[in-house]
Protein backbone atom coordinates (compact mmCIF):
# COMPACT_ATOMS: atom_id res chain seq x y z
CA UNK A 1 0.00 0.00 0.00
CA UNK A 2 2.73 2.20 0.14
CA UNK A 3 4.10 1.94 -2.91
CA UNK A 4 0.82 3.06 -3.99
CA UNK A 5 0.70 6.31 -2.03
CA UNK A 6 3.53 7.33 -2.47
CA UNK A 7 3.15 6.67 -6.70
CA UNK A 8 0.15 9.50 -6.31
CA UNK A 9 1.50 11.88 -4.21
CA UNK A 10 5.24 12.19 -6.52
CA UNK A 11 3.45 14.07 -8.99
CA UNK A 12 0.98 16.03 -6.93
CA UNK A 13 3.88 17.69 -5.26
CA UNK A 14 5.81 18.18 -8.33
CA UNK A 15 2.32 20.14 -9.76
CA UNK A 16 2.31 22.01 -6.48
CA UNK A 17 3.67 25.35 -8.84
CA UNK A 18 1.51 24.92 -11.51
CA UNK A 19 -2.38 24.85 -9.56
CA UNK A 20 -4.38 22.26 -9.91
CA UNK A 21 -5.82 21.35 -12.72
CA UNK A 22 -8.97 22.84 -14.63
CA UNK A 23 -11.97 20.94 -13.92
CA UNK A 24 -15.56 20.99 -15.89
CA UNK A 25 -18.18 22.53 -13.60
CA UNK A 26 -19.37 20.74 -10.83
CA UNK A 27 -16.74 18.32 -11.55
CA UNK A 28 -13.88 17.97 -8.49
CA UNK A 29 -10.46 18.91 -9.51
CA UNK A 30 -9.11 16.54 -6.86
CA UNK A 31 -10.58 13.24 -5.44
CA UNK A 32 -8.96 11.35 -1.99
CA UNK A 33 -10.11 7.75 -2.20
CA UNK A 34 -9.60 4.56 0.02
CA UNK A 35 -8.64 6.14 3.06
CA UNK A 36 -9.47 6.68 6.73
CA UNK A 37 -10.82 9.87 7.26
CA UNK A 38 -11.02 11.28 10.96
CA UNK A 39 -13.66 14.38 10.16
CA UNK A 40 -14.54 15.51 13.51
CA UNK A 41 -17.81 16.27 12.25
CA UNK A 42 -20.42 14.68 14.18
CA UNK A 43 -22.72 13.86 11.85
CA UNK A 44 -20.04 12.18 9.52
CA UNK A 45 -17.24 11.06 11.64
CA UNK A 46 -15.77 8.91 9.04
CA UNK A 47 -15.09 8.32 5.72
CA UNK A 48 -13.23 6.91 2.92
CA UNK A 49 -12.92 9.37 0.25
CA UNK A 50 -13.50 13.12 -0.32
CA UNK A 51 -13.48 15.59 -3.37
CA UNK A 52 -11.78 19.07 -3.68
CA UNK A 53 -12.40 21.77 -5.97
CA UNK A 54 -10.35 25.74 -5.75
CA UNK A 55 -9.24 24.70 -2.38
CA UNK A 56 -12.56 23.81 -0.95
CA UNK A 57 -14.03 20.55 0.41
CA UNK A 58 -17.17 19.56 -2.01
CA UNK A 59 -17.73 16.28 -0.70
CA UNK A 60 -17.14 13.72 1.54
CA UNK A 61 -18.18 9.70 1.40
CA UNK A 62 -17.46 6.46 0.08
CA UNK A 63 -14.61 5.89 -2.92
CA UNK A 64 -17.80 5.11 -4.80
CA UNK A 65 -19.62 8.29 -4.08
CA UNK A 66 -16.72 10.74 -4.31
CA UNK A 67 -15.38 9.22 -7.49
CA UNK A 68 -18.70 9.57 -9.48
CA UNK A 69 -17.49 13.62 -8.46
CA UNK A 70 -14.63 12.90 -10.92
CA UNK A 71 -13.90 13.93 -14.64
CA UNK A 72 -11.55 13.30 -17.03
CA UNK A 73 -9.49 16.19 -15.98
CA UNK A 74 -9.75 15.20 -12.45
CA UNK A 75 -6.41 14.03 -10.12
CA UNK A 76 -7.07 11.11 -8.54
CA UNK A 77 -5.30 10.01 -5.45
CA UNK A 78 -5.76 6.71 -3.88
CA UNK A 79 -4.85 6.78 -0.56
CA UNK A 80 -3.93 3.16 -0.22
CA UNK A 81 -5.81 3.19 3.42
CA UNK A 82 -3.69 5.88 4.91
CA UNK A 83 -5.44 8.09 7.50
CA UNK A 84 -6.38 11.75 6.78
CA UNK A 85 -6.98 14.04 9.28
CA UNK A 86 -7.42 18.17 9.36
CA UNK A 87 -4.56 20.47 9.66
CA UNK A 88 -3.78 21.26 12.91
CA UNK A 89 -3.12 25.04 14.72
CA UNK A 90 -0.54 25.74 17.11
CA UNK A 91 -1.49 28.27 18.95
CA UNK A 92 1.30 30.28 20.78
CA UNK A 93 4.31 29.56 19.26
CA UNK A 94 7.82 31.77 18.22
CA UNK A 95 8.95 30.33 14.79
CA UNK A 96 11.38 33.53 14.17
CA UNK A 97 12.76 32.89 17.86
CA UNK A 98 12.91 28.77 17.05
CA UNK A 99 14.65 29.21 13.73
CA UNK A 100 17.38 32.35 15.00
CA UNK A 101 18.14 29.95 18.25
CA UNK A 102 19.12 27.32 15.50
CA UNK A 103 22.47 29.87 14.79
CA UNK A 104 22.89 30.28 18.43
CA UNK A 105 24.69 28.48 21.01
CA UNK A 106 22.55 25.61 21.79
CA UNK A 107 22.39 23.72 25.26
CA UNK A 108 20.33 20.07 25.65
CA UNK A 109 17.69 20.82 28.35
CA UNK A 110 18.70 19.39 31.68
CA UNK A 111 22.56 19.66 30.90
CA UNK A 112 24.40 19.49 33.79
CA UNK A 113 27.11 22.72 34.74
CA UNK A 114 29.80 20.55 33.34
CA UNK A 115 28.05 19.92 30.24
CA UNK A 116 26.68 23.77 29.68
CA UNK A 117 30.38 25.11 30.06
CA UNK A 118 31.67 22.80 27.62
CA UNK A 119 28.86 23.64 25.32
CA UNK A 120 29.96 27.12 25.39
CA UNK A 121 33.46 26.32 25.19
CA UNK A 122 33.27 24.72 22.12
CA UNK A 123 30.82 27.96 21.02
CA UNK A 124 33.74 30.40 21.64
CA UNK A 125 36.43 27.91 19.94
CA UNK A 126 34.29 29.02 16.53
CA UNK A 127 33.78 32.92 17.33
CA UNK A 128 36.17 35.30 16.93
CA UNK A 129 37.51 37.07 20.33
CA UNK A 130 35.17 39.46 21.86
CA UNK A 131 32.01 38.28 19.77
CA UNK A 132 28.71 37.39 21.48
CA UNK A 133 27.68 34.14 22.28
CA UNK A 134 24.09 33.76 23.22
CA UNK A 135 21.37 30.87 23.14
CA UNK A 136 20.41 28.59 25.67
CA UNK A 137 18.70 26.16 27.24
CA UNK A 138 19.61 25.84 31.08
CA UNK A 139 17.68 24.71 33.80
CA UNK A 140 18.64 25.50 37.30
CA UNK A 141 17.27 21.90 38.87
CA UNK A 142 19.32 20.40 36.54
CA UNK A 143 22.53 22.27 37.57
CA UNK A 144 22.07 22.17 40.83
CA UNK A 145 21.86 25.84 41.95
CA UNK A 146 21.17 29.02 40.54
CA UNK A 147 24.24 29.74 38.64
CA UNK A 148 26.56 32.49 38.64
CA UNK A 149 28.61 35.03 36.67
CA UNK A 150 31.92 33.47 38.19
CA UNK A 151 30.62 29.91 36.26
CA UNK A 152 31.12 32.08 32.72
CA UNK A 153 34.20 33.97 33.28
CA UNK A 154 36.09 30.95 34.32
CA UNK A 155 35.48 29.87 30.09
CA UNK A 156 35.01 33.47 28.59
CA UNK A 157 36.78 36.36 30.24
CA UNK A 158 37.04 37.99 26.66
CA UNK A 159 33.38 36.95 25.33
CA UNK A 160 30.22 38.26 26.68
CA UNK A 161 28.20 35.54 27.34
CA UNK A 162 23.96 35.59 27.55
CA UNK A 163 22.30 32.27 27.71
CA UNK A 164 18.54 32.18 28.47
CA UNK A 165 16.90 29.64 30.90
CA UNK A 166 14.52 26.84 29.29
CA UNK A 167 11.32 29.16 30.20
CA UNK A 168 13.44 32.36 28.42
CA UNK A 169 11.87 34.70 31.48
CA UNK A 170 15.73 34.40 32.93
CA UNK A 171 18.68 34.96 31.23
CA UNK A 172 22.64 34.07 32.55
CA UNK A 173 25.42 36.42 31.58
CA UNK A 174 29.02 36.54 32.42
CA UNK A 175 30.89 39.39 34.39
CA UNK A 176 31.84 40.77 30.14
CA UNK A 177 28.46 41.00 29.54
CA UNK A 178 27.32 42.89 32.54
CA UNK A 179 30.19 45.12 31.60
CA UNK A 180 29.41 46.32 28.36
CA UNK A 181 25.57 46.72 29.57
CA UNK A 182 26.79 48.64 32.59
CA UNK A 183 25.37 46.49 34.87
CA UNK A 184 26.64 47.19 38.31
CA UNK A 185 25.68 47.19 41.89
CA UNK A 186 24.71 50.34 41.34
CA UNK A 187 22.12 50.19 38.55
CA UNK A 188 18.30 49.79 40.04
CA UNK A 189 16.34 46.89 38.91
CA UNK A 190 13.91 47.94 36.17
CA UNK A 191 9.99 47.91 36.38
CA UNK A 192 9.27 44.13 35.68
CA UNK A 193 12.64 42.75 36.08
CA UNK A 194 14.73 41.70 38.87
CA UNK A 195 18.57 41.84 38.89
CA UNK A 196 19.76 39.18 41.20
CA UNK A 197 22.52 40.14 43.85
CA UNK A 198 24.94 38.54 46.06
CA UNK A 199 25.23 39.46 49.73
CA UNK A 200 27.50 42.41 48.83
CA UNK A 201 24.97 43.50 46.19
CA UNK A 202 26.77 42.52 43.07
CA UNK A 203 24.71 41.30 40.69
CA UNK A 204 25.49 37.62 40.18
CA UNK A 205 24.73 37.62 36.62
CA UNK A 206 21.19 35.99 36.48
CA UNK A 207 18.48 38.55 35.09
CA UNK A 208 14.73 37.98 35.45
CA UNK A 209 11.88 39.15 33.19
CA UNK A 210 12.52 42.70 31.90
CA UNK A 211 16.29 43.15 33.16
CA UNK A 212 17.52 40.99 30.83
CA UNK A 213 17.09 43.75 28.21
CA UNK A 214 19.67 45.68 29.85
CA UNK A 215 22.02 42.92 28.29
CA UNK A 216 20.19 41.84 25.80
CA UNK A 217 19.92 45.39 24.06
CA UNK A 218 23.39 45.28 23.02
CA UNK A 219 23.50 42.02 21.38
CA UNK A 220 24.46 42.93 17.51
CA UNK A 221 21.39 43.07 15.94
CA UNK A 222 20.41 40.17 12.90
CA UNK A 223 21.03 40.86 9.24
CA UNK A 224 17.61 40.82 7.41
CA UNK A 225 18.51 37.97 5.53
CA UNK A 226 19.51 36.49 8.35
CA UNK A 227 16.23 36.85 10.00
CA UNK A 228 14.39 35.64 6.97
CA UNK A 229 16.18 32.46 6.51
CA UNK A 230 15.72 31.52 10.17
CA UNK A 231 11.88 32.25 9.83
CA UNK A 232 11.57 29.82 6.21
CA UNK A 233 12.90 27.12 8.00
CA UNK A 234 10.34 26.99 11.02
CA UNK A 235 7.72 27.37 9.10
CA UNK A 236 8.40 24.58 6.95
CA UNK A 237 9.38 22.75 10.01
CA UNK A 238 5.74 23.28 11.14
CA UNK A 239 4.53 22.91 7.87
CA UNK A 240 6.49 18.83 8.22
CA UNK A 241 4.37 18.39 10.86
CA UNK A 242 1.54 19.35 9.73
CA UNK A 243 0.78 22.70 11.43
CA UNK A 244 -1.75 24.77 8.89
CA UNK A 245 -2.25 27.59 10.98
CA UNK A 246 -0.38 29.44 13.47
CA UNK A 247 0.04 32.40 16.51
CA UNK A 248 3.58 34.22 16.94
CA UNK A 249 2.53 34.71 20.48
CA UNK A 250 5.71 37.68 21.08
CA UNK A 251 6.30 39.68 17.65
CA UNK A 252 8.99 42.07 18.22
CA UNK A 253 10.94 39.70 20.80
CA UNK A 254 13.67 38.90 18.14
CA UNK A 255 14.31 41.95 16.14
CA UNK A 256 11.61 44.36 16.89
CA UNK A 257 8.46 44.81 16.30
CA UNK A 258 8.38 46.72 12.68
CA UNK A 259 11.17 44.47 11.56
CA UNK A 260 9.00 41.08 12.28
CA UNK A 261 5.64 42.34 10.73
CA UNK A 262 7.34 43.34 7.91
CA UNK A 263 9.37 40.21 7.36
CA UNK A 264 6.03 37.99 7.23
CA UNK A 265 4.46 40.87 4.75
CA UNK A 266 7.14 40.45 2.59
CA UNK A 267 7.85 36.73 2.53
CA UNK A 268 3.59 36.52 2.34
CA UNK A 269 4.58 39.02 -0.68
CA UNK A 270 6.68 36.56 -1.75
CA UNK A 271 4.72 33.49 -1.56
CA UNK A 272 7.00 31.74 1.34
CA UNK A 273 4.15 32.18 3.80
CA UNK A 274 2.44 28.63 3.40
CA UNK A 275 0.24 28.94 6.61
CA UNK A 276 -2.66 30.93 8.20
CA UNK A 277 -0.96 33.51 10.80
CA UNK A 278 -1.77 35.58 13.36
CA UNK A 279 1.04 38.28 14.50
CA UNK A 280 0.44 39.03 18.63
CA UNK A 281 2.53 42.11 18.78
CA UNK A 282 4.07 42.81 22.46
CA UNK A 283 2.49 45.35 24.43
CA UNK A 284 3.61 47.34 27.18
CA UNK A 285 2.84 50.76 28.30
CA UNK A 286 3.80 53.83 26.22
CA UNK A 287 5.73 52.18 23.48
CA UNK A 288 6.08 54.14 20.72
CA UNK A 289 6.63 51.28 18.38
CA UNK A 290 3.90 49.15 19.17
CA UNK A 291 1.31 52.20 18.68
CA UNK A 292 2.46 52.95 15.13
CA UNK A 293 2.57 49.30 14.10
CA UNK A 294 -1.13 49.63 15.63
CA UNK A 295 -2.01 52.22 13.47
CA UNK A 296 -0.29 50.52 10.66
CA UNK A 297 -1.56 47.13 10.85
CA UNK A 298 -3.54 46.71 7.86
CA UNK A 299 -0.54 47.39 5.91
CA UNK A 300 1.02 44.68 7.04
CA UNK A 301 -1.50 42.20 6.96
CA UNK A 302 -1.90 39.85 3.87
CA UNK A 303 -4.89 37.20 3.26
CA UNK A 304 -2.80 34.84 5.13
CA UNK A 305 -1.49 37.00 7.75
CA UNK A 306 -3.46 38.99 10.44
CA UNK A 307 -2.11 41.57 12.72
CA UNK A 308 -4.78 41.62 14.81
CA UNK A 309 -4.03 40.42 18.28
CA UNK A 310 -1.91 42.08 20.98
CA UNK A 311 0.20 40.03 23.70
CA UNK A 312 0.62 41.12 27.50
CA UNK A 313 2.78 39.52 29.62
CA UNK A 314 1.02 39.81 32.87
CA UNK A 315 3.60 37.74 35.06
CA UNK A 316 6.98 35.29 34.67
CA UNK A 317 7.37 31.20 35.71
CA UNK A 318 7.01 29.31 38.67
CA UNK A 319 10.03 28.17 38.44
CA UNK A 320 13.54 29.17 40.74
CA UNK A 321 12.62 32.87 39.36
CA UNK A 322 9.52 32.97 41.65
CA UNK A 323 8.03 35.06 39.06
CA UNK A 324 5.06 33.63 38.35
CA UNK A 325 1.98 35.54 40.33
CA UNK A 326 0.61 33.22 42.89
CA UNK A 327 -2.87 33.77 45.31
CA UNK A 328 -0.58 31.53 47.60
CA UNK A 329 3.07 32.10 48.73
CA UNK A 330 5.28 29.56 47.37
CA UNK A 331 6.23 26.34 49.07
CA UNK A 332 10.12 27.12 48.85
CA UNK A 333 11.55 30.67 50.16
CA UNK A 334 14.39 32.16 47.86
CA UNK A 335 17.71 32.16 49.37
CA UNK A 336 19.02 35.71 50.26
CA UNK A 337 15.07 37.26 49.36
CA UNK A 338 11.92 37.98 51.65
CA UNK A 339 10.80 40.15 49.39
CA UNK A 340 6.89 39.79 48.40
CA UNK A 341 7.74 39.36 44.87
CA UNK A 342 9.93 36.31 46.27
CA UNK A 343 7.20 35.06 48.14
CA UNK A 344 4.22 35.39 45.91
CA UNK A 345 5.74 36.31 42.52
CA UNK A 346 5.15 39.51 39.90
CA UNK A 347 2.10 40.75 38.67
CA UNK A 348 3.89 42.87 35.85
CA UNK A 349 0.63 45.25 35.13
CA UNK A 350 -1.44 46.98 37.42
CA UNK A 351 -4.73 46.05 37.23
CA UNK A 352 -6.16 49.64 36.66
CA UNK A 353 -3.90 50.09 33.24
CA UNK A 354 -4.85 46.47 32.51
CA UNK A 355 -8.41 47.06 32.40
CA UNK A 356 -7.70 50.19 30.64
CA UNK A 357 -5.49 48.59 27.50
CA UNK A 358 -7.61 45.70 26.98
CA UNK A 359 -10.59 47.26 27.43
CA UNK A 360 -9.39 49.93 24.29
CA UNK A 361 -7.91 46.90 22.24
CA UNK A 362 -11.20 44.92 22.94
CA UNK A 363 -13.26 48.23 21.30
CA UNK A 364 -10.71 48.24 18.67
CA UNK A 365 -11.30 45.04 17.57
CA UNK A 366 -7.84 43.36 18.42
CA UNK A 367 -7.66 39.92 20.41
CA UNK A 368 -5.63 40.30 23.20
CA UNK A 369 -3.80 37.28 24.88
CA UNK A 370 -2.37 37.07 28.06
CA UNK A 371 0.86 35.11 29.52
CA UNK A 372 -0.31 33.89 32.15
CA UNK A 373 1.37 31.34 34.22
CA UNK A 374 0.19 31.88 38.04
CA UNK A 375 -3.41 31.87 39.51
CA UNK A 376 -3.17 35.69 40.57
CA UNK A 377 -1.79 36.60 36.82
CA UNK A 378 -4.85 34.19 35.20
CA UNK A 379 -7.22 35.97 37.74
CA UNK A 380 -6.14 39.21 36.50
CA UNK A 381 -6.85 38.94 32.75
CA UNK A 382 -10.06 37.46 33.60
CA UNK A 383 -10.46 40.58 35.65
CA UNK A 384 -9.81 42.62 32.85
CA UNK A 385 -11.42 40.95 30.28
CA UNK A 386 -14.81 41.50 32.50
CA UNK A 387 -14.27 44.96 32.78
CA UNK A 388 -13.76 45.05 29.10
CA UNK A 389 -17.24 43.55 28.74
CA UNK A 390 -18.90 45.47 30.62
CA UNK A 391 -17.44 48.69 28.90
CA UNK A 392 -18.18 47.36 25.67
CA UNK A 393 -20.46 44.36 26.11
CA UNK A 394 -19.33 41.47 24.24
CA UNK A 395 -17.23 42.23 21.29
CA UNK A 396 -16.72 39.70 19.30
CA UNK A 397 -13.39 38.96 19.93
CA UNK A 398 -12.37 35.84 21.70
CA UNK A 399 -9.84 36.80 24.24
CA UNK A 400 -7.53 34.39 25.56
CA UNK A 401 -5.41 33.58 28.55
CA UNK A 402 -1.85 31.75 27.74
CA UNK A 403 -0.18 28.65 29.60
CA UNK A 404 -2.37 29.04 32.61
CA UNK A 405 0.17 26.80 34.24
CA UNK A 406 -2.16 26.99 37.46
CA UNK A 407 -5.84 28.06 37.89
CA UNK A 408 -8.22 28.46 40.84
CA UNK A 409 -10.97 26.54 40.95
CA UNK A 410 -13.19 29.66 41.62
CA UNK A 411 -12.09 30.91 38.13
CA UNK A 412 -12.27 28.07 35.77
CA UNK A 413 -16.28 29.26 35.11
CA UNK A 414 -15.67 33.01 34.49
CA UNK A 415 -14.11 32.02 31.12
CA UNK A 416 -16.89 30.40 29.35
CA UNK A 417 -19.23 33.44 31.15
CA UNK A 418 -16.80 36.12 29.83
CA UNK A 419 -16.46 34.16 26.36
CA UNK A 420 -12.62 33.82 27.03
CA UNK A 421 -10.21 31.20 25.67
CA UNK A 422 -7.84 28.87 28.08
CA UNK A 423 -4.77 28.81 25.62
CA UNK A 424 -2.70 25.89 27.39
CA UNK A 425 0.90 24.10 26.88
CA UNK A 426 1.01 20.28 26.50
CA UNK A 427 4.24 20.15 25.31
CA UNK A 428 5.40 20.77 28.49
CA UNK A 429 3.11 18.49 30.39
CA UNK A 430 5.19 15.19 30.27
CA UNK A 431 8.16 14.98 32.98
CA UNK A 432 11.00 17.23 32.67
CA UNK A 433 13.69 19.29 34.20
CA UNK A 434 11.43 22.75 33.86
CA UNK A 435 8.55 20.97 35.63
CA UNK A 436 11.13 18.88 38.10
CA UNK A 437 11.44 22.99 39.23
CA UNK A 438 7.92 23.85 39.10
CA UNK A 439 7.19 20.90 41.94
CA UNK A 440 9.93 21.77 44.05
CA UNK A 441 8.89 25.82 44.32
CA UNK A 442 4.95 25.37 44.33
CA UNK A 443 4.94 22.37 46.08
CA UNK A 444 3.31 18.95 45.58
CA UNK A 445 -0.22 19.78 46.36
CA UNK A 446 -0.80 22.30 43.74
CA UNK A 447 1.02 20.56 41.67
CA UNK A 448 -1.50 17.79 41.51
CA UNK A 449 -3.65 20.49 39.54
CA UNK A 450 -1.40 21.84 37.06
CA UNK A 451 -2.46 22.90 33.99
CA UNK A 452 -6.26 21.59 34.72
CA UNK A 453 -7.25 21.16 31.10
CA UNK A 454 -9.94 18.32 32.32
CA UNK A 455 -11.31 20.83 34.81
CA UNK A 456 -11.41 23.59 32.09
CA UNK A 457 -12.94 21.61 29.69
CA UNK A 458 -15.66 20.37 32.14
CA UNK A 459 -15.96 23.93 33.26
CA UNK A 460 -17.41 24.23 29.80
CA UNK A 461 -14.80 26.76 28.79
CA UNK A 462 -12.79 26.63 25.04
CA UNK A 463 -9.43 25.22 25.19
CA UNK A 464 -6.99 25.38 23.30
CA UNK A 465 -3.48 23.98 22.82
CA UNK A 466 0.25 25.96 21.84
CA UNK A 467 3.55 24.69 21.48
CA UNK A 468 5.57 27.52 23.22
CA UNK A 469 8.40 26.47 20.40
CA UNK A 470 11.31 27.02 21.31
CA UNK A 471 10.81 27.27 24.61
CA UNK A 472 10.14 23.07 24.32
CA UNK A 473 12.79 21.46 21.78
CA UNK A 474 10.04 20.21 19.31
CA UNK A 475 7.47 21.78 17.53
CA UNK A 476 5.60 17.77 16.83
CA UNK A 477 1.59 18.32 18.36
CA UNK A 478 1.83 14.64 18.36
CA UNK A 479 4.04 14.78 21.57
CA UNK A 480 1.60 17.61 23.28
CA UNK A 481 -1.27 14.99 21.84
CA UNK A 482 0.40 11.95 23.79
CA UNK A 483 1.39 14.54 27.23
CA UNK A 484 -2.78 15.79 26.98
CA UNK A 485 -4.00 11.70 27.23
CA UNK A 486 -1.20 10.19 29.56
CA UNK A 487 0.59 13.32 31.05
CA UNK A 488 4.13 11.09 31.25
CA UNK A 489 6.85 11.46 29.11
CA UNK A 490 7.09 10.06 25.45
CA UNK A 491 6.02 6.30 25.44
CA UNK A 492 5.38 6.24 29.01
CA UNK A 493 6.89 6.16 32.16
CA UNK A 494 5.76 5.56 36.44
CA UNK A 495 6.89 9.48 37.15
CA UNK A 496 3.89 11.78 35.60
CA UNK A 497 3.25 15.56 36.23
CA UNK A 498 -0.54 16.39 36.44
CA UNK A 499 -1.83 13.04 35.77
CA UNK A 500 -5.24 14.01 37.68
CA UNK A 501 -5.87 16.49 34.78
CA UNK A 502 -5.46 14.09 31.98
CA UNK A 503 -8.08 13.98 28.70
CA UNK A 504 -9.21 11.78 26.12
CA UNK A 505 -7.61 11.33 23.00
CA UNK A 506 -10.54 12.56 21.05
CA UNK A 507 -10.32 15.36 23.38
CA UNK A 508 -6.72 16.11 22.80
CA UNK A 509 -6.85 16.03 18.93
CA UNK A 510 -10.07 18.58 19.11
CA UNK A 511 -8.38 20.93 21.05
CA UNK A 512 -5.80 21.20 18.11
CA UNK A 513 -8.51 21.29 14.96
CA UNK A 514 -12.41 22.25 16.38
CA UNK A 515 -11.61 24.36 19.33
CA UNK A 516 -8.66 26.21 17.46
CA UNK A 517 -10.58 27.05 14.55
CA UNK A 518 -13.43 28.40 17.02
CA UNK A 519 -11.15 30.71 18.23
CA UNK A 520 -9.72 32.09 15.43
CA UNK A 521 -13.35 32.85 14.56
CA UNK A 522 -12.97 30.38 11.50
CA UNK A 523 -14.95 26.96 11.95
CA UNK A 524 -16.87 27.98 9.33
CA UNK A 525 -13.92 27.46 7.03
CA UNK A 526 -11.56 24.71 9.22
CA UNK A 527 -11.11 22.90 11.77
CA UNK A 528 -13.29 19.82 10.09
CA UNK A 529 -13.68 17.83 7.25
CA UNK A 530 -16.99 18.55 5.16
CA UNK A 531 -18.65 20.15 2.55
CA UNK A 532 -17.87 23.90 1.90
CA UNK A 533 -15.09 24.16 4.18
CA UNK A 534 -11.30 24.73 3.14
CA UNK A 535 -9.16 21.60 2.24
CA UNK A 536 -6.71 22.21 4.94
CA UNK A 537 -6.03 18.37 5.37
CA UNK A 538 -3.36 16.17 6.92
CA UNK A 539 -1.84 12.55 5.90
CA UNK A 540 -0.56 10.66 8.39
CA UNK A 541 2.14 7.22 8.76
CA UNK A 542 -0.83 5.05 11.22
CA UNK A 543 -4.23 5.90 12.71
CA UNK A 544 -3.97 7.77 15.83
CA UNK A 545 -7.33 6.16 17.02
CA UNK A 546 -6.42 2.74 16.45
CA UNK A 547 -2.83 2.68 18.54
CA UNK A 548 -1.85 2.90 22.20
CA UNK A 549 -1.75 6.11 23.70
CA UNK A 550 1.98 5.62 24.75
CA UNK A 551 3.25 5.55 20.50
CA UNK A 552 1.25 8.92 19.82
CA UNK A 553 4.23 10.65 19.68
CA UNK A 554 5.48 8.81 16.92
CA UNK A 555 2.68 9.82 14.66
CA UNK A 556 4.20 11.35 11.16
CA UNK A 557 2.77 13.49 8.93
CA UNK A 558 3.16 12.74 5.35
CA UNK A 559 1.90 15.32 3.38
CA UNK A 560 0.14 18.57 4.40
CA UNK A 561 -2.12 20.08 2.49
CA UNK A 562 -3.49 24.05 2.48
CA UNK A 563 -6.18 25.07 0.40
CA UNK A 564 -6.42 21.43 -1.34
CA UNK A 565 -2.69 22.73 -2.57
CA UNK A 566 0.33 20.05 -1.20
CA UNK A 567 2.77 22.07 0.60
CA UNK A 568 4.47 19.40 2.95
CA UNK A 569 5.59 16.17 1.74
CA UNK A 570 8.04 13.57 3.34
CA UNK A 571 10.57 12.21 2.22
Amino acid sequence: MQEKFSAWLVPVVLCTLCGPALAADGQAETIFTNGRIHTLNPEQPEAEALAIRAGVIIAVGDTDTITATAGPQTQRIDLGGKVVLPGFHDMHVHPLFAGVRQTECKIEQGSTLEQIQHEVQACIDRTDTGGWITGGQWDAHAIGQIPDRSMLDTISPKNPVLLSDTSGHSAWANSKALAIAGVTADTPDPEGGIIERDSGGEPTGILREAAIMLVRMHVPPHSYEALRAALEWSMNQMLSHGITSFTEASTGFVAGMTREVKLYADMADAGMVKQRVRLCLNWEPGNAELEAVIADRNLYARTNVATDCIKIFLDGVPTDSHTAAMLDPYARPMEGRSDDASRYGMLLVDQDVLNEAVTRFDRMGLTVKFHAAGDAAVRAGLNAFDAARTANGFSGQLHDVGHCTFVSREDLPRARALGVTFEVSPYLWSPSPINDDISKEVGDERTRRVWPVREMIEAGALVVPGSDWAVVPSVNPWIAVEALVTREEPGGSAKHFGKEQAVSLDQAIRLFTVNAAKHLGMADKVGRIEPGLLADLIVLDRDPYSIPVTELHQVRVEQTIINGTPVYQAK
